[in-house]
């Protein structure tokens, strides 16, 4: 059993000060404010409930600085991300993975999705063991001190029609049967789970999606849905119809189901995405690195759809930049302040439900002992009131990080990993 006393907590009910919480085997057993710290382990600033990144594609963060200044859309983004793919191996994956895991627990985040695709060899050939790039992950999330929900993705054609070209043969496995027969033996740990994802409808023909629908077993379901505008356009030229249209007819759409972006929603696909109880995962960071347009986050949320939030391709890992994002880019678009209160971005940064983890993000008897303590003496926080925190922080106001009740994170370094040495190494040696 361990104590830990915060000097002000971010409650259930709000912000509390001198705050004891109690551990026990990953768990938190009890909840005291307006106590002394009488020997508990001090986390001084504000202590925040663990952040969830849902959306992740780790590799991608070796594009980071790499990209930005160049011209074009996601469609030309997209082909030099297909360049570094051609160039990572299992070994070469588990240490970027850490790395970026490592920076992920430094930035507060205790859970990742990782929305995962780069499978096989090049040419497409299996390694020795299917999933060394899966177990790679999930081995690289255990040394970060991370939770991992390895998001397996089905990836079957090029586009709508298309046959699997260049490096996407890396990506499929030939059809529904073999994707399945891989996912079943991948081994999950204590700290892992495995979900399943299609990458979005223009890699995954209709027809596998219905039958995708059917084999998910109570897994979180995650799909890259209406990024692009000529995504939307695309799926209706083949099917008729918009993305979510498409998920809704193939019987796909539900409550454990995350729509990705859904960044251009045609007509009625909002009150489709709520009829069904389906999570939105906005990434806003992304969105706008990749020019792909500002989603409509309040309208989602008036909608009663649930918003979780993710660094995708991780031009930035800060998840304080990801949820005042939601209201800055509606104040944008709008020309009005005051979209989302402080607890809905709160709500956002810290929905572990649609990973599977239904049992974490609120400091509370029975949830897990995630805890984030935050500095409100940093040059960006001084002088704040707590509640503004997601107005004002960083990643780099993060000092501590406890995931089940372990400490990641002290004093603002992580604990096993030197992230940004580790960085360095492993994205220099992807680029020579």
């Amino acid at each position: 059993m361990l104590t830990y006393w915060a000097e002000r907590a971010w409650l259930e009910a709000g912000v509390a000060e001198g705050v004891a919480i109690e551990t026990a085997e990953g768990r938190i057993t009890s909840v005291v404010a307006g106590v002394e710290p009488a020997g508990a382990e001090v986390l001084r600033g504000l202590v925040m409930p663990g952040l969830a990144n849902a959306h992740s594609h780790a590799f991608h963060r070796a594009l980071r600085g790499r990209t930005h200044g160049e011209g074009g859309t996601f469609w030309t983004w997209r082909d030099q991300m297909y360049a570094l793919a051609e160039r990572i191996d299992p070994d070469a994956y588990f240490r970027l993975a850490r790395a970026v895991y490592a920076e992920m627990a430094l930035a507060g985040i205790t859970c990742v999705g990782e929305f995962h695709y780069l499978h096989h060899a090049p040419g497409g050939r299996p390694y020795t063991d299917p999933n060394a790039m899966g177990q790679a992950l999930i081995a690289a999330a255990a040394d970060a001190g991370i939770r991992i929900t390895l998001l397996d993705a089905l990836y079957l054609a090029g586009g709508f029609g298309e046959p699997l070209d260049g490096v996407q043969r890396r990506f499929g496995d030939g059809g529904l049967e073999s994707w399945m027969n891989r996912v079943d033996k991948l081994e999950a740990a204590p700290h892992a789970l495995v979900g399943t994802a299609v990458h979005s409808v223009r890699a995954v023909p209709e027809t596998a999606i219905e039958a995708f629908a059917c084999s998910t077993e109570g897994r979180p379901v995650h799909v890259h849905v209406s990024e692009q505008r000529a995504e939307n356009e695309a799926c209706r030229a083949e099917h008729g119809c918009s993305p979510t249209e498409l998920l809704e007819r193939c019987g796909l759409l539900g409550p454990d189901l995350t729509a990705v972006h859904a960044t251009h929603p045609a007509g009625g696909d909002l009150e489709l995405l709520r009829r069904s109880g389906a999570t939105v995962c906005l990434c806003p960071t992304t969105e706008r690195d990749l020019a792909d347009g500002i989603g409509p986050a309040r309208a989602m949320a008036e909608a009663g759809i649930p918003l979780s939030l993710g660094t995708d391709s991780g031009a930035v890992i800060d998840m304080f930049e990801e949820a005042r994002a939601l209201e800055m880019h509606e104040r944008l678009v709008s020309e009005r302040r005051g979209h989302f209160a402080p607890g809905e971005l709160l709500g956002a940064a810290t929905r572990h439900d649609s990973l599977g983890w239904g049992d974490a993000g609120a400091i509370a008897p029975g949830r897990r002992a995630d805890l984030v303590a935050v500095d409100l003496d940093s040059p960006r926080t001084a002088g704040i009131a707590p509640e503004g925190i997601l107005y004002a922080a960083t990643a780099a106001d993060v000092t501590d990080v406890v995931v089940d009740g372990r400490r990641v994170v002290a004093d603002g370094r992580h604990t096993a990993v030197d992230a940004a040495a580790e960085l360095a190494e492993s994205i220099g040696e992807l680029w020579r």
